[in-house]
């Protein structure tokens, strides 16, 4: 009887509207190999999964070997666990549905598991994060280049609903007629609590107030910029943050009232600058959310990398694939 080879590593790939990185995992979430490149160059996604497809195999073949690999697992916006397939990313050049774990799965010979940018944060949290002993939780990630994603894990096992969308906390209304919305309807979460919310907060307070603010100058504004400002002391920066985490608490009070989790952890850039916002946000979550959920909920603030974070999320996705080789 041949001896079954246990493989020990996997390649993980995030995706995002600006850049692609890909990277060789060990089981123990060690990146042996990472590297990157522009998203934003390729149109066509036939092209971009060709791309994408050789550079891995040339950096496979530089560090072990195909016979290392187990699977492949991808982090992407507007991914579906259940379908493979990216669907409807509107922040993405690859319109419809794109069965983009079929395609690589058929150009590497591997298998590929793809989800979400939440749903692979929320599976790298419970792998190698905050979320580790935790059965029921809710990720919620807030990044620069996104808007706001969410995961729910109920069981110890992550819930995705019927279709594959669970968790859009995002697409929440949260102010009736408010701004209006990349999803197409108005006052969604994502509009008041992303990094692109934020700035439009900013520019509200500057039109409202009349006030002098180092952020008038600014030709391009975002979430350092605006944190730099408060550390300046700028009023109009403070107000914005302000504003943001009551936004944020209300929306999440709401959330958990409906999900009852242990905790709710929240990863991504707006996060990196979380003492401008955490106060007002933990004040509002705890007016808001159900009470006899008040105090017993958990507000965390991952402890990952946010430049590593999804790959070692999607790199955990990958171990929950059946495994799959052309190459046995």
């Amino acid at each position: 009887m041949d001896e079954k080879i246990i493989k020990r590593h996997v390649v993980g790939i995030d995706i995002s509207t600006e850049l692609t990185t890909y990277a060789i995992v060990d089981i123990q979430g060690g990146i042996l190999a990472k590297e990157s490149f522009s998203t934003s160059d390729y149109s066509n996604v036939n092209e971009y999964v060709s791309v994408l497809s050789d550079k891995i195999v040339m950096m496979v073949e530089q560090n072990g070997g195909y016979e290392t690999i187990r699977s492949v697992g991808v982090s992407a916006p507007s991914g579906n666990f259940l379908t493979g397939s990216m669907e409807n990313a509107s922040n993405m050049p690859w319109k419809g549905h794109v069965p983009l774990a079929a395609m690589l799965r058929d150009r590497l010979g591997l298998a590929v598991a793809l989800g979400n940018d939440a749903h692979v944060t929320a599976v790298g949290e419970k792998t190698f994060g905050a979320a580790r002993g935790l059965s029921d939780f809710v990720i919620v990630s807030i990044s620069s280049h996104g808007g706001v994603g969410s995961c729910i894990y109920m069981d110890g096992r992550v819930h995705l609903g019927s279709e594959g969308f669970a968790g859009e906390f995002g697409h929440m209304c949260l102010v009736q007629n408010g701004r209006q919305c990349s999803c197409g309807h108005k006052g969604c979460v994502e509009e008041y609590t992303s990094a692109r919310g934020l700035v439009k907060t900013v520019q509200e307070i500057m039109s409202e107030s009349g006030n002098s603010s180092i952020l008038s100058n600014s030709d391009n504004l975002s979430i350092k910029v605006i944190a730099d400002a408060c550390e300046q002391g700028d009023e109009v920066a403070i107000e914005a943050f302000h504003r943001t985490g009551q936004y944020l608490g209300m929306a999440l009070g709401t959330y958990a009232s409906l999900i009852d989790p242990e905790a709710i952890i929240l990863t991504g850039d707006l996060v990196s600058h979380s003492k401008w916002l955490m106060d007002d946000m933990r004040a509002s979550f705890q007016a808001h959310v159900f009470q006899n959920l008040r105090g017993k909920i958990d507000l965390l603030i991952s402890p990952l990398n946010n430049n590593e974070r999804d790959l070692l999320g999607a790199s955990a996705l990958a171990w929950e694939v059946k495994e799959y080789s052309l190459f046995k």
